[in-house]
This record gives structure tokens, sequence and C-alpha cells, in this order.
């Protein structure tokens, strides 16, 4: 997992920490994994389009090739290397993607991205412990041969540098650091322990990765700015969405548009969350509190003298960031009786302030809620929330409802304490609330002292008096003193609690 030597307990952090990773990709939520699945089908689209596009503008550089004769000629020959390139490791990825999907059968013509979580295909078949296994070596191989055959098809030439460099970069085979400072290997870091559709997303960029470079050679071997604009390669489909983030069962509305990136179109000015780029804004931005969140700003451009503004406007959901885990014990869902019992109540992706809950006895808002349970064996609690399109969705929970336990009574902090009689005169007899997590304080006022032969008697207070230590006095080695009948005071909860349990003092 990491390069040089490693302690055993180094190697085991390591192998806890993919053990982690692995449980966290084999139980991603389904909406991650369709969201992969939906990632997949764009790159495969784009490539698809890709494909036939760069077939077009290659058919044109050998018309111009066949015209013009001379520097269009070596360009594209030039061009055609690249094209060769990036075709043979584009069926390499293909076998790669085959790999991914065996045993994995379509329903209904489409993926089963859902169940398509599981990480076993490429990790019995690239990896090997820390090693790569001989399929996980020819993968790398095949990123290397690529990058080679690019580099010795695109020369030294400067207009190819900037193409070549970005080869390089999105195929660098490095070790990665992850944010503990711990190195791993390329293909641990991004293939290793994740659900196989997560994979086939990443193999299918790697595809869109090497069309694109081959769209960016046969574009420089064209070398004309007008052959360049005019090409239908530099328009991109977009799908505008009214926002970012839908819930399960909403009506996902949008269009889809041309839009085309145009240095030489440039506003003369720009307001908005970002910068200007290339003739595009770059958007900047921290999202705000969880719930819909709105994108706008304008454009101004000049023609014929006269500023034209041009304004933008869209939508975005944020929803809350995963950092922990949701988890339910579901028999230990308990509310104790005599206790303002705190409670969190949220709904993913929904703001606190757009959350409602109620029950008998609940009190709160804005996510934070006290409950004070009365009667009866059990509570039910219902919580309401209004998404960002109005339509309000419900849930609900059942909570059992527990009496207060029983105080338990000790003297010396002992529910069985022994010593000398002489100790007995000075201890504190006090009562605990043990395993209780509320915070409760519990003072005695009065207990009772049987020494044995001795008539019982009636203590005020948490100490012996002086009636106490002299029957105490009177007892011998070997006699059980029993303190009983404690009554105490309580602060913290509505109502009294249970009896105090009895203790007792073993006179040595």
């Amino acid at each position: 997992m990491a390069g040089g030597k490693l302690t055993p307990r180094q190697k085991m952090i390591n192998l806890m920490y993919l053990v982690f990773i692995a449980m966290l990709a084999m139980n991603m939520s389904k909406e991650v994994l369709s969201a992969f699945g939906l990632m997949n089908e764009k790159f495969e689209g784009a490539n698809a389009s890709a494909k036939a596009t760069n077939e077009q503008m290659m058919l044109s550089l050998d018309t111009k090739a066949a015209e013009a004769k001379g520097e269009f000629t070596v360009a594209a020959s030039t061009a055609h290397k690249a094209e060769a390139a990036s075709k043979k490791f584009y069926s390499f990825v293909e076998t790669l993607k085959a790999e991914v999907l065996t045993g994995v059968e379509p329903e209904e013509g489409k993926l089963p991205y859902e169940s398509m979580d599981k990480a076993d295909n490429l990790d019995n078949s690239w990896f090997n412990g820390d090693s790569y296994a001989p399929r996980g070596n020819e993968v790398i191989k095949a990123i290397e041969t690529y990058k080679s055959e690019m580099k010795a098809a695109l020369g030294n030439e400067k207009k190819y540098s900037a193409i070549l460099n970005e080869v390089t970069k999105k195929f660098d085979l490095s070790e990665v650091v992850n944010k503990e400072g711990i190195k791993i290997k390329y293909l641990d870091y991004h293939f290793k322990g994740f659900p196989a559709i997560a994979s086939l997303a990443k193999l299918s960029a790697w595809q869109n990765d090497a069309k694109k470079a081959e769209s960016d050679v046969i574009s420089a071997a064209l070398g004309k700015a007008a052959v360049q604009a005019a090409s239908y390669s530099n328009y991109q489909a977009i799908v505008v969405l009214e926002k970012n983030a839908y819930f399960q069962g909403e009506n996902v509305k949008g269009k889809v548009v041309l839009g085309r990136y145009d240095e030489n179109t440039k506003p003369t000015s720009f307001q908005g969350p970002g910068r200007l780029e290339n003739g595009q804004a770059v958007i900047s931005l921290t999202a705000g509190s969880v719930g819909e969140q709105t994108i706008n700003g304008q454009f101004t451009f000049l023609e014929d003298g006269k500023s034209i503004p041009l304004k933008f406007a869209g939508n975005y959901v944020v929803v809350p960031r995963p950092n922990s885990a949701t988890i339910s014990a579901d028999k230990m869902n308990v509310v104790y009786r005599g206790v303002p019992n705190p409670m969190t109540i949220s709904f993913a992706g929904v703001a606190n302030n757009k959350v409602k809950a109620s029950a008998a006895g609940m009190s709160g808002s804005d996510g934070k809620y006290v409950l004070r349970a009365g009667s009866g064996t059990s509570v039910m609690i219902n919580v309401s929330a209004t998404l960002p399109d109005g339509k309000v969705v419900s849930d609900k929970k059942e909570f059992r409802i527990k009496g207060l336990p029983a105080p338990t009574g000790k003297i010396r902090g002992e529910i069985a304490a022994k010593g000398q009689k002489g100790n007995l005169e000075t201890c504190t007899v006090s009562a605990v609330m043990e395993d209780f997590d509320f915070p409760v304080t519990v003072n005695v006022t009065q207990f009772n002292l049987k020494v044995p032969g001795q008539p019982t008697i009636v203590v005020s207070g948490n100490k012996m008096d002086g009636r106490a230590r002299s029957a105490i006095q009177k007892a011998t080695r070997g006699d059980l003193v029993v303190i009983s009948e404690i009554k105490a005071s309580f602060t913290g909860i509505d109502q009294v609690a249970k009896r105090v349990s009895t203790c007792t003092f073993e006179v040595q």
C-alpha cells in the first residue's frame, strides 16, 4: 500500500484503512451508485460523439493533405499516428470494461447500477495482495505504451506540446499520497475496493481522455483558426436542469442546448460568483446552507457601440456533507419517563427550519427537541419535511418508554463495605443512579441504621448522628450493620425515583 519498509503495526493500519475504504464502497448508497451510472452514460455518449467528430475532422485533414500537399501531408501523418495510438488504447480499455461487467446482467437493456456495488472482478484480476497481478501489470504497461506512442507521434513540435503534457498529466502513474501521507500505488488508489460501476465510469473517462487527445491533435494539425471555429468538435451539448439535485420521484425539468467556448468572444464585464476565463465564466463559491440556493449574474457585451446585458440565473440544492454514519440499534430506541430526553431530528437534504417533529410531550424546533415521556409503554415521533419544490414528506419512529432506574444505596461508596467500626462512624451514606447517562444529582436526607442486637435508629441527613455512633460502638467483629429505608432528594428529574436499595457494612 506504501513504498519502503513498513513496521507490522503500520501494515496493520494500512490493512484496516483498506478494509474501511472497501466497507464504504460496498455500503455506498443506491443514489451514489446511480450517479456513477449516469456519469458513465455521459462519458460513453461523449465518446461516441467524439469518435464521429474525429472521423469527420480526419477526413477533412486528409482532403486538405490531398489538395494542398506540403505541410498538410506531414500534419495528416502525425494525426494518423496519434489516432492509431488512441484507437489501440481505447480498444484495450474496452476489454477492461468487459472485465468489469463479467457476471452483470442488464435489466431491460440497461445496466443495474444500484446492484453494481462489488469490487470483486477487478480486485481479483488486477491485484495480488500489495502487488499487482499479471493483469494489473498489463494495464500499467498499456498506459505506458499509449503515452510513449503519443510522444513518438507528436515529437517535439511546439504546437503539440500542450497536448502531450495533458496526456502525461492525465495518465500519470506515480504513487498517490493520501490524506494520511501514505503513498498508494496508482491502480490501488483509483480502483482497488471500488464498486464496479465506479470503476466502469473511470475506464470510460480514460477513453474520453484518449478521444479528447486525438481530437486536439487533429485540430492542431488542421492548423487554421477558421477551420477550428467552424468545426462541430468545438460545440458541446449541455444539459441545463432547473436545479442540480433532485429527490427520488421528483419531476426533473431542464433543457439541452448547444454551447461553444470561444476565447475571442469576450464580454466587457461580468458580474457573478466567479471569473472570466477564455470567454466563459468559471464559477467558484462556497455552498450555502442546506436547501435550494440560487446563482445569478450578468455578462455585458459591446455591440455597435451599445452595451448589451445578458443575465443568467440557475439553482442548485445543498445537502448535508456525509461526515458520519447513521447507526441505529433498533431494540434500543428508548426514552425515560421522568427526565427531559434531548433529541436531534433531521431529514436528509432538507434544512432544519423546514423540518417539523411532533409527539406527546415533545417541544423544540430547528432540529433540537426535548421529549418528556408521559404514561404508557411507548411514544410515536412523527416527522414531516417540506422539500424545495413545496412537497411535504413524512416519516415516523416508535420509542419505548422506560421508568427511571432504582438508585443504589452505598456506604463509603460501596454497596457492601467492610472495615473497623470506627470507620463506619465517620462514613457517608450516599445513593447513585448507576449506568444512567442523564445528569441527575441524588442527596440522601434520611436512613435507618440497624446494628445486630440494637434497636433500629432513624438518622436524618447522610452522616451518623450521636445515637447511631453509640449503637455502632456496641457492634462486635463479624456483625453486619444494615442501612435501609434510605430517603433522598433528586435534582434533574421530574418525579421521585424508585426506592433506594439497601447497603451493608461488615465490622472487622
